[in-house]
C-alpha cells in the first residue's frame, strides 16, 4: 500500500534506482552518543510503562529534524516545520504522504471560504487535525501509542514554535513599545 499510494515512498524508489552501485545506505534516523556520556544513556528503562512524554530543558534542546544523507554526501535537514515532516516521521499515520504544518497555511474565514491575511499556527492546525467529527473517521486517533507519541512530537512543536516567536520577536514584544502602557513598563 505505501508503494501505490505514498509519494514520498515512491521518491525514495526513484532515488535508489538512480544509485550507481548497490554501495549505499539510508539512515532514517541518525542518533549518536555524544563523547563522554554514559554508554548506558540509551538503554531501555528498567521499568513497565505505557507513557509516552518528552523532556526539553532550556538551550540543550536540540532540533528534531530528519537529517537525509544525499549521493555526494552532503546532509540534507528537513525540519520540523516542513511541510513533509509529520508523514516522514509518522509514515503508518500518513500512509499517502500528505503535506503536514507547514508557516505558510492561510487561514480562511468560516463564513465565506475565502484566504485571510493571518496564518494558521501550529496549535490550530493539530488541534483541527485532531478534532472528533460526526460520520468522519479520524485513523490518527486509532493509532494507539503512535497516536500517543504523535500527539506529544506535535506539542513539543507547538511549544517550539511558541518560543521561536518569542525569541524573534522581541523588538516587537517590548514593553514600551506598547501604546497603552501598564504601571509594569514604568
Amino acid at each position: 500500500m505505501f508503494h501505490e499510494h505514498n509519494e514520498l515512498i515512491r521518491r525514495f524508489e526513484i532515488a535508489l534506482d538512480r544509485m550507481p552501485t548497490d554501495n549505499h545506505r539510508i539512515v532514517i534516523r541518525a542518533d549518536k552518543r555524544p563523547v563522554g556520556d554514559d554508554a548506558r544513556r540509551f538503554n531501555a528503562p528498567a521499568f513497565d510503562s505505557n507513557d509516552v512524554a518528552i523532556v526539553i530543558v532550556g538551550a540543550q534542546f536540540e532540533p528534531r529534524d530528519i537529517v537525509l544523507k544525499r549521493r555526494n554526501d552532503i546532509l540534507h535537514r528537513i525540519s520540523e516545520t516542513h511541510r513533509s515532516y509529520d508523514a516522514l516521521q509518522y509514515p503508518i499515520l500518513f500512509p499517502y504522504g500528505e503535506d503536514g504544518y507547514h508557516f505558510n497555511i492561510k487561514m480562511k474565514n468560516p463564513t465565506t471560504g475565502v484566504d485571510v491575511i493571518k496564518k494558521v499556527s501550529a496549535m490550530n492546525y493539530y488541534g483541527n487535525r485532531l478534532m472528533l467529527r460526526e460520520n468522519e473517521d479520524n485513523y490518527i486517533v486509532k493509532g494507539r501509542h503512535l497516536f500517543h507519541q504523535f500527539v506529544v512530537d506535535m506539542y513539543a512543536k507547538i511549544e517550539t514554535e511558541r518560543l521561536n516567536y518569542i525569541r524573534f520577536n522581541q523588538q516587537k514584544l517590548r514593553c514600551d513599545e506598547y501604546i497603552l502602557k501598564s504601571k509594569f513598563c514604568e
